[in-house]
């Protein structure tokens, strides 16, 4: 008998063996990958930084749809545009919900619109936005903000030509700001800018894949101390207090009689009337929200394109001819000049292109298993979109690290029009908008940060010559790393192209600070 029991306990502990060395291993019906070891499986090669650019690194060697495994979990990285198309596009209904990303749903208590599930509240937020930032909205209404707001911008760089990284960021977060919570950032230290800022700052930073530990696969982590917890509590806190004072400044002013045109004042009228379809905290978190996909994606490509047309100054040059011939020294861009001045769309596609500022996105997350071309993918895979790696690529892009738009001179509308069409090989010669997302989860403001974008570049290089600094010299791969990239801070010489440009610009001041003063 005590035969039996010690073969009963070894053949327990192979079995046992056996399955935790199963952890980890890559499934032979999986796209390849890199080798995996025992319970790891790729864990300890997922970078705690820059894991865009590994994505990129991983794709060259192992193909364009590869898997990792993370623990018992699967990852899916597809930097192959028809995968993209007939996974994310078309199969929309399995390929749009989120991985439980236990820290930002920590640190925002599960009421962000980003990391939420297809839920009827994760709807009624998406068509928050997309109803009041839609083409007719924009260019109809929303414009006299952009407007107004750009050629302010024009006018501080007159004044302070070496704080175009600090006016950039203004110009953005101010735009969303009016657009969303109805008040301006009027200066570096207003709360829509100086607290806005510190807290977006530090919650990119948190939330950057490989910046916290995995406690998803690794509950009991989350008892332990560490540094990223101290983070996470912090952050989640600073959410809380921020978006919190905001909504009070808003109700403040609303109590006084102030209701102004924004998309906050606009639902909470709504709501009032026929209830609320989310709680006080998740809505506040949706205006937050809202300003932090607006404001700070817009002001990272802004620095990007500034970034860029001063290291090639042959864009500048380009790009002037062809604004000289459409507006002269008399008048500012436009956006009803738009189709005249299709160099300008084409500086902001490869702008899109360069440097996205969201390398990889917010994963997705499979509902149910599915196969392509052969290769397995198991239900709650996670999908990462790998723009870093299609942008990037020397198949794709050759010379891919030169700023050309000319790749662009045959795609002259607006990334939007090309980002939901069936034709995937087109989609804006080999799809610069993957910064943008694909499917579902597409980027809902990309309206708004087309219109920001084109209007701005185009006012800058009617207005102004963009020149490098000798004693500063430009560092193009000089970026931040969090879940959303910029450059790094740096200085360049800005000028005015001549005094009646310099005339024109402070002209125009006046009818924009008089239609700015309803948002003070």
């Amino acid at each position: 008998m005590y035969t039996n029991v010690l073969i009963g306990v070894v053949v327990l502990l192979a079995v046992g063996v056996w399955r935790v060395l199963q952890i980890g291993r890559r499934d032979p019906r999986l796209p390849p990958g890199p080798p995996t070891v025992p319970v790891l499986g790729n864990a300890h090669q997922i970078p705690l930084t820059g894991l865009g650019k590994k994505f990129h690194e991983w794709a060259r060697e192992y193909g364009k749809i590869y898997s990792l495994k993370v623990f018992n979990s699967t990852m899916i990285v597809l930097a192959d545009r028809k995968a993209i198309y007939q996974l994310l596009d078309k199969k929309g209904s399995i390929y749009s919900e989120r991985p439980h990303l236990e820290v930002p749903i920590f640190m925002s208590r599960g009421c962000h619109m980003t990391f939420e599930q297809a839920t009827p509240e994760w709807r009624e937020k998406r068509s928050v936005i997309t109803r009041n930032l839609n083409p007719q909205n924009l260019d109809k209404k929303h414009f006299r903000v952009q407007e107004a707001e750009s050629i302010l911008f024009m006018n501080n760089l007159v004044k302070h030509p070496n704080k175009a990284f600090d006016y950039a960021r203004l110009y953005a977060s101010s735009v969303a700001a009016i657009l969303v919570w109805g008040f301006r950032a009027k200066d570096f230290q207003s709360f829509f800018y100086k607290d806005f800022y510190e807290f977006v700052d530090q919650w990119l930073g948190a939330i950057e894949p490989g910046a916290n530990p995995p406690v998803e696969q690794l509950p009991w982590l989350w008892y332990l101390p560490g540094a990223w917890k101290k983070r996470a509590y912090h952050v989640r806190g600073l959410m809380d207090t921020t978006w919190t004072k905001a909504r009070q400044m808003v109700e403040d002013r609303r109590q006084r009689g102030d209701v102004r045109d924004s998309m906050i004042d606009l639902k909470l009228s709504e709501y009032e009337k026929i209830g609320w379809p989310m709680s006080q905290y998740s809505f506040n978190n949706l205006g937050g929200e809202m300003l932090e996909a607006g404001a700070d994606t817009t002001a990272n490509m802004l620095l990007t394109i500034i970034l860029a047309v001063t290291k090639f100054p042959e864009v500048q040059a380009k790009a002037r001819k062809e604004l000289d011939e459409v507006c002269g020294k008399e008048r500012t861009p436009l956006f009803s000049d738009f189709d005249r001045l299709p160099y300008i769309n084409c500086i902001v596609k490869e702008a899109l292109r360069w440097r996205p500022t969201s390398d990889l996105g917010i994963p997705h997350r499979l509902a149910k298993g599915d196969w392509y071309e052969g290769m397995f993918i198991p239900k709650d895979s996670v999908v990462w979109l790998a723009a870093w790696a299609i942008h990037q690529s020397d198949d794709e892009y050759p010379d891919h690290d030169r700023f050309n738009p000319d790749r662009f001179k045959d795609h002259t509308k607006l990334a939007n029009d090309y980002a939901v069409g069936p034709d995937w090989q087109g989609r804006d010669k080999l799809l610069h908008h993957y910064g943008y997302g694909a499917g579902r989860r597409m980027c809902p403001g990309i309206h708004l940060a087309e219109r920001s974008m084109w209007r701005v570049t185009a006012k800058l290089l009617w207005a102004f010559e963009f020149e490098e600094l000798p004693d500063r010299p430009l560092d193009v791969n000089a970026y931040t790393s969090s879940n959303l990239v910029r450059p790094e801070e740096y200085e360049v010489k800005i000028t005015p192209r001549s005094k009646q440009h310099e005339e024109v610009i402070k002209r125009e001041l006046t009818g924009a600070m008089e239609f700015l003063a309803q948002y003070d």
